[in-house]
C-alpha cells in the first residue's frame, strides 16, 4: 500500500472516531473503527510520525497529498489524546458532583499526584496483561448444570491472607450472545485485586441458544454463589458490588435494581441477591423503547426482540419491560456510579441520561454519572489513556463506599 494509501485510511479512521459515521446500519463498522483508534490513539500518532519521516527521506518521491493528510491525522489524533487525558477532570468532578465535595476525606488516603498522572509507561504495550500481583483461581463451578457458562474466575491478591475484603462482580458484554469472562474489564480486576478486592467474573449463558430471561437468573445465581462461598476466598459476604460494559451493564443495573425477585430466581428464590452498588458502563437500559429514542427502538425490535428475548414486542410487551432497568428503579435501588461515552455507535448516551435522570428522581441513594467526551463502546477492554483515569475513578468510588458501608455497619459517622 503506497503512502497516499496508507494516509488516507488512517485520515478516514482517525475523523470517524472523532465524529463516528451515525446511523443504526453504520453503529458496528463505526464502533470498531473508531473505538481502536481512539483508544490507541499515542500508537497510532507514532506510527504516523514515523510512516512521515520515512516518506520525507525519499526526497522526489513525496506525496504532497499525503503529507497534508498525514498533517490532518497528526492533529486529529493529538486532539483524541487531549481528550483522552481530560477524562481524569471529568471523572473527577462527577464524583464531586455525586458524593460531595469532601469524600476524598473519606477514603483511606487521598490520592496522589502520582496515583492520578496519565501512567505513560504501562500504556507502551496495552496488551500486556501478566500482573504478579494478582493471582486467578479459574473455572470455578457455580452453575454446574451449564457447563463452561455456569464458571467463574476469582481475582485476589497473589500474597497475603484476606478476611471480609469487599467483592466485585465483573459481568461481560457481548450483545448477550458472545463473550467470556476473561476478555473484558481486566485493568479494573486486576487493579482492584492488587489493592486488596475479591473480584469475581462469572460467565452465563447467552442467546440464541438461551433467550432472556436465562442471563439475568445466571447472574443472579451468581450473586447467590458469591454469599454463600466468597468468605473461603477471602470475600466479605455482605458486600457485594456489581459492574460490567454493554450487555453487562445492563445485566448489572438490572440485577442491582430487581434484588430478590423470585422470578428470576427460579429454584433459589428466598436467596439474597442483593448489591451494594452499581458500576455499569455504557450500558442499556430501555428494552422497550419506553425512552423514545430512535437508538433504542431500532435495537429492540431489529435485535433484541428476534435474537435475545425471541418474542415480537407487539405480543408481549411486559417481558421488555420487566427487561428495562429504568422501568425497574425503586426507592431502594442501591448507589450506582454509571459511565457512558458520547460518541458511543452502539448505545446512545441519551439512554445512560435518561437511566441517571430515574435515578436521582426515584432512589433514595447516591447516583454518580460521568459522560466522557469522545468515548466509545468499550472503551475500558485494554489500558489506555481513557481507561486509566477510569479505572483510577472507580477504584475512588468504590472504596468510597466500601468505607461508608463499614462505617455504617460499625455505627460510626463518617468524618469530617
Amino acid at each position: 500500500m503506497s503512502f497516499l494509501r496508507r494516509r488516507l485510511v488512517a485520515a478516514a479512521l482517525t475523523a470517524n472516531a472523532i465524529r463516528p459515521v451515525p446511523g443504526y446500519r453504520a453503529g458496528i463498522p463505526s464502533f470498531f473503527a473508531g473505538w481502536m483508534t481512539g483508544e490507541l490513539a499515542p500508537h497510532l500518532l507514532a506510527v504516523t510520525a514515523a510512516d512521515t519521516a520515512v516518506h520525507l527521506a525519499r526526497g522526489k518521491q513525496r506525496s504532497r497529498t499525503g503529507l497534508v493528510l498525514a498533517g490532518a491525522t497528526a492533529a486529529g489524533l493529538g486532539f483524541l489524546i487531549d481528550q483522552s487525558r481530560r477524562v481524569r477532570t471529568t471523572a473527577e468532578d462527577a464524583l464531586v458532583e455525586g458524593l460531595g465535595l469532601d469524600y476524598v476525606e473519606q477514603l483511606d488516603a487521598k490520592p496522589t499526584p502520582a496515583e492520578l498522572a496519565t501512567p505513560w509507561r504501562k500504556l507502551v504495550n496495552p496488551f500486556r496483561f501478566k500482573d504478579l500481583a494478582v493471582r486467578v483461581d479459574k473455572d470455578i463451578a457455580y452453575a454446574p448444570d451449564h457447563g463452561r457458562r455456569g464458571l467463574l474466575d476469582i481475582y485476589r491478591p497473589a500474597e497475603g491472607d484476606l478476611t471480609d475484603a469487599p467483592v466485585l462482580l465483573q459481568v461481560h458484554g457481548g450483545g448477550w450472545t458472545i463473550g467470556k469472562k476473561d476478555e473484558q474489564a481486566i485493568p479494573l480486576m486486576k487493579h482492584l485485586a492488587a489493592k486488596g478486592w475479591v473480584v469475581v467474573a462469572i460467565n452465563y449463558r447467552l442467546s440464541p441458544r438461551d433467550a432472556f430471561p436465562a442471563h439475568i437468573v445466571d447472574v443472579k445465581r451468581a450473586i447467590a454463589w458469591v454469599k454463600d462461598n466468597i468468605a473461603s476466598y477471602g470475600g466479605d459476604p455482605s458486600y457485594v458490588a456489581i459492574t460490567g460494559g454493554s450487555a453487562g451493564g445492563h445485566l448489572s443495573a438490572l440485577a442491582a435494581v430487581t434484588a430478590n425477585d423470585p422470578e428470576w430466581q427460579p429454584g433459589f428464590e428466598d436467596a439474597d441477591t442483593s448489591v451494594q452498588c452499581a458500576v455499569p458502563h455504557y450500558g442499556v437500559y430501555d428494552f422497550a423503547g419506553s425512552t423514545g429514542l430512535r437508538n433504542a427502538e431500532q435495537m429492540r425490535d431489529r435485535f433484541l426482540a428476534p435474537r435475545i428475548l425471541q418474542r415480537r414486542w407487539s405480543d408481549d410487551p411486559e417481558a421488555f419491560e420487566a427487561a428495562s432497568p429504568i422501568l425497574r428503579v425503586t426507592r431502594d435501588a442501591p448507589d450506582f456510579f454509571v459511565i457512558h461515552g458520547t460518541v458511543d455507535s452502539l448505545v446512545d448516551v441519551g439512554q445512560a441520561r435518561l437511566f441517571v435522570e430515574r435515578l436521582r428522581q426515584v432512589s433514595k441513594r447516591t447516583v454518580v454519572y460521568a459522560e466522557l467526551p469522545g468515548a466509545q463502546h468499550a472503551f475500558d477492554i485494554f489500558p489506555s489513556i481513557r481507561s486509566a483515569h477510569m479505572v483510577r475513578a472507580i477504584d475512588r468510588y468504590l472504596h468510597w463506599h466500601w468505607n461508608i458501608y463499614r462505617r455504617e455497619q460499625a455505627g460510626s459517622p463518617a468524618p469530617d
